[in-house]
Formats: C-alpha cells, sequence, structure tokens
C-alpha cells in the first residue's frame, strides 16, 4: 500500500498551512544563490497544491512573503518579487484547469504594481473555481494582522458601534484576513525549523504541527501524503480530556 493509499478520506485535513522554509539553505548546498532556491521551490508549490485538491483538502495557505522579508538583501528581495509575477502568470492556467481558486492574506497594497496586478487578474480568472482555495501570504505577518483587527475594533468603538463587552472571539475572527475560511488543521513546517515565525498567530490556536527536514525545494506528494498521515494518527483533544 503506498502512502497515498493509506490516507483517511473521513478525517483528512480541510485546511493545510505551510511553512515553506530551507529555499536558501538549499540553493547553498548546490553552490548557487539563494533566488537559485527561491526558483526551484515552484515545483514544491505545484506539487503541494495538486496533492492537496487530489485529496479533498478544500484550503492551503502558503506563507510565501512575510513582512520581516523587506529585511532580506535588496537584490533578492527584487528577485522574488519578480519570480512572482512570472510564475503567477505561467500558473493561472493551471490552477483554472485544476478548478481552483487563488487568494491572497496580508498587506498586498506594499507589493510591486507589476505584482498587485499579476495578482488581480489571476484571482479574478479563477474566483468561480470551487474545488479548492490557495491562499498566498504576501507581505503578511500574524501580528500584523492583529492589529490591523484591534484598529478596527478601537474605531468601531469610538463610532459608538460596539460596546467593550461585546468584543468577542467571533468579532476577532471576522476582522481577520482568513475571515472566510476555518483555521488550519495541520500546518507543515519544512527544513526542520521549531517556530511559527509569525505565521497565522491567532488561527493556529490548535493546529496540529508537522515538522520535516526535508527542504522546501525538495518537498514532493510524498512529503505531504506523510505529514497528513502523520496528522490522522494523533488524537485532537481542543483543550478537552478524551476517553
Amino acid at each position: 500500500m503506498d502512502l497515498k493509499e493509506q490516507i483517511k478520506t473521513e478525517i483528512l485535513p480541510q485546511h493545510i498551512a505551510v511553512i515553506m522554509d530551507g529555499n536558501g539553505r538549499w540553493a547553498k548546498k548546490q553552490g548557487a544563490m539563494r533566488v537559485f532556491g527561491h526558483r526551484n521551490a515552484i515545483q514544491s508549490v505545484r506539487e503541494t497544491a495538486e496533492g492537496c485538491a487530489e485529496l479533498g483538502v478544500k484550503f492551503l495557505t502558503l506563507y510565501a512573503f512575510s513582512t520581516e522579508n523587506w529585511n532580506r538583501p535588496a537584490i533578492e528581495v527584487e528577485a522574488l518579487m519578480q519570480l512572482l509575477v512570472s510564475t503567477i502568470r505561467s500558473e493561472t492556467k493551471t490552477l483554472t484547469k485544476n478548478n481552483i481558486r487563488l487568494a491572497t492574506i496580508g498587506d498586498t497594497s506594499g507589493l510591486p504594481k507589476s505584482c498587485q496586478k499579476e495578482l488581480a487578474e489571476a484571482m479574478e480568472e479563477t474566483k468561480d473555481n470551487t474545488r479548492m482555495t490557495l491562499t498566498l501570504a504576501l507581505n503578511y505577518g500574524g501580528r500584523w494582522e492583529l492589529v490591523e483587527a484591534a484598529k478596527r475594533i478601537a474605531q468601531m468603538a469610538a463610532d459608538g458601534q460596539i460596546k467593550p463587552e461585546q468584543v468577542s472571539e467571533q468579532l476577532i475572527n471576522s476582522l481577520l484576513a482568513t475571515h472566510d475560511m476555518p483555521d488550519p488543521d495541520l500546518l507543515i513546517r519544512t527544513s526542520g525549523e521549531l517556530r511559527i515565525s509569525n505565521f497565522l498567530l491567532w488561527q493556529l490556536a490548535y493546529s496540529e504541527i508537522y515538522i520535516t527536514d526535508v527542504l522546501w525545494p525538495d518537498f514532493r506528494k510524498k512529503d505531504l501524503h506523510e505529514a497528513i498521515i502523520a496528522y490522522q494518527q494523533r488524537e485532537r483533544r481542543f483543550g478537552k480530556v478524551l476517553s
């Protein structure tokens, strides 16, 4: 029995989030610049998206560019942005072919205009696709997201729309970038790092976390299947004691 056949479709995670880590280290092993790792990671994104869609996962969120990533060398950031534009342009037809909708979370207004244009066009072209939603976290940070929600709550209070006692988890949820999707059931982080790096800080409260030493450019469907199998072998308690 291969790995895919071991997956139980009745307890499939509906939302998988991925911290795609290890591109730079992968490139260094090849004796190449970091951007070489980013280019070779495109196949990993493609296989992960296709693998999730094939299984029936409804939401896949990829941490593509964090608010902290602007601190990287300018040449790397520029190369990343160019790669983002070219990848979106070349992959949109594949997304439509696979009935996958593209979405984003994060302050995309801070991205170059060329990136904003390609994203807007791809999201418009795929908006009616229903098989799975692929969300790219771009210029995103969990703390930024919570600050933005707090600002909106403060403004609502100042405008007399709500009272302090009306602030609830449900209200905060409704103001987050992920308000239209369930919280991740499973977080996958590649490259063996043991941190969540300011990613979906609110939403990961009860997510199962799976760490693999595989560097992101080497991540393939079999690695995705291994992560899901490990998830299905766990007992999810959500803070409760199960008998």
